[in-house]
């Protein structure tokens, strides 16, 4: 794979502050984002135009009153409900909604609540992108964890009594190649039942190594459907490369991942297209992988550090509950995961209604688990953090407060035999 550009942001050159203007003033300077690198594999798939050619002719402005009523009286939801449940006109029917998807939960989920918890094991990045607290431009504090590291906090979450555990990066391959998250993914089967990643795409047989080593599935954010406005935020790195990260969960599947979660991060661009396509993403692939498990994340942007290159799109919260409750009553069997980029109110609400699945003991930043779960100081070892985080609960609190509002929290459902 060719090496991608990195910069170490803390010491930039002219030469590359003159790099970074061009980019972002003259995109004539920027490499064709629908273009393959070397080294990208390419597979053969309708998914991504059948999803693109009704996310193109999605005008949600058409669709009134009268098509949300028929659509909730549906018992199965069709594309053309779909639409309809994200329009405008949705808006006033959203406790009729709630209602709706609150039954499809209640009959393919029960009343249960799966928790996680993330693990940052490096924040080092070789992409420009200008929404990103992790971009090759930004001036943070940049790090990656050792193997012992690794191992020391995840036996420090593993402690709390988490037994799922999500690996990120920085998408770097020069500094956490696919051999090294393997071996994460290795010292995290020691100590938890359930490996999610969330990483660089890699192409199938990379997908295949890192199962082998443990990871159960994988996550990927397309950030946005939007080809034209991709283009525009993502200015460098392999990331720029829309179709190559579009395919990325089909890759995985074929790589033999149990599952694959798809996201958009709503408020970059138009969020009831970025809704549609994410849902349509998943809808077209669990027709063609019928075996695999699906599930969606609804984030939206937070700040983030040296964030002031991008206006971001509002997406209210009760927009956010459409949109949820939307995916829901469309996708009734798949799991729905709301981040800690949410507010603890909000979370507490939606985990009641349609959400499947909560973070808990969360930190974004870089080697801090020992000192925020212990209360041990650990200055000038840790790396920046990619985002804020507005729910800041830990395990054990959101296993009370899950409890307390009558709901069943779940740590694990698999056994390996």
């Amino acid at each position: 794979m060719e090496n991608q550009f990195f910069i170490d942001a803390e010491s930039l050159s002219e030469s590359a502050l003159a790099k970074k203007h061009q980019l972002e003033n003259d995109p004539s300077s920027r490499k064709d984002h629908m273009e393959y690198l070397p080294g990208m594999e390419v597979i053969e798939s309708d998914v991504r135009d059948k999803v693109m050619s009704q996310v193109n002719a999605f005008d949600y402005s058409g669709y009134t009153a009268k098509d949300v009523k028929t659509a909730l009286e549906h018992e199965t939801c069709t594309i053309e409900d779909f639409k309809a449940l994200l329009s405008p006109a949705a808006e006033p029917f959203l406790e009729q909604m709630a209602q709706r998807a609150r039954r499809e939960t209640s009959k393919h989920f029960g009343n249960t609540v799966y928790l996680f918890t993330p693990l940052y094991i490096a924040n080092y990045c070789e992409n420009y992108c200008v929404y990103c607290g992790f971009n090759c431009y930004n001036d943070i504090h940049r790090m990656k964890l050792s193997m012992e590291q690794i191992e020391k906090e995840m036996k420090v979450i593993a402690d709390s009594g988490m037994e799922e555990i999500l690996i990120l990066t920085g998408e770097s391959r020069g500094q956490s190649d696919v051999k090294y998250i393997g071996e994460a993914c290795r010292l995290a089967r020691k100590y938890f039942r359930m490996v999610g990643l969330e990483i660089y795409p890699v192409n199938t047989d990379e997908y295949r190594y890192l199962h082998e080593c443990g990871a159960d599935y994988v996550t990927v954010f397309q950030e946005t459907y939007d080809a034209d406005k991709y283009e525009t935020l993502h200015l460098l790195g392999h990331k720029r490369v829309w179709p190559y990260r579009f395919d990325a969960q089909e890759r995985a599947l074929r790589g033999g991942m149990r599952g694959v979660a798809f996201s958009a991060l709503l408020g970059l661009s138009d969020f009831r297209k970025d809704a549609l396509a994410s849902a349509l993403h998943v809808y077209f692939l669990q027709r063609k992988y019928p075996h695999a498990e699906m599930s969606l994340s609804c984030p939206r942007l937070r700040p983030i550090i040296n964030n002031d290159k991008i206006n971001p799109l509002d997406v209210h919260e009760k927009q956010l509950c459409q949109i949820i409750c939307a995916y829901r009553i469309f996708l009734p069997f798949v799991g729905i995961t709301v981040s800690s980029r949410e507010s603890a109110a909000f979370r507490n609400g939606i985990v009641k209604i349609a959400a499947t699945k909560v973070s808990a003991g969360v930190s974004t930043g870089i080697g801090d688990h020992e000192s925020k779960y212990n209360g041990t100081e650990a200055e000038g070892t840790q790396g920046d953090e990619q985002f804020e985080i507005d729910d800041n609960r830990s395990l054990d609190k959101m296993y009370r407060d899950i409890t307390g509002s009558g709901l069943q929290p779940v740590l694990n459902d698999y056994l390996y035999v």
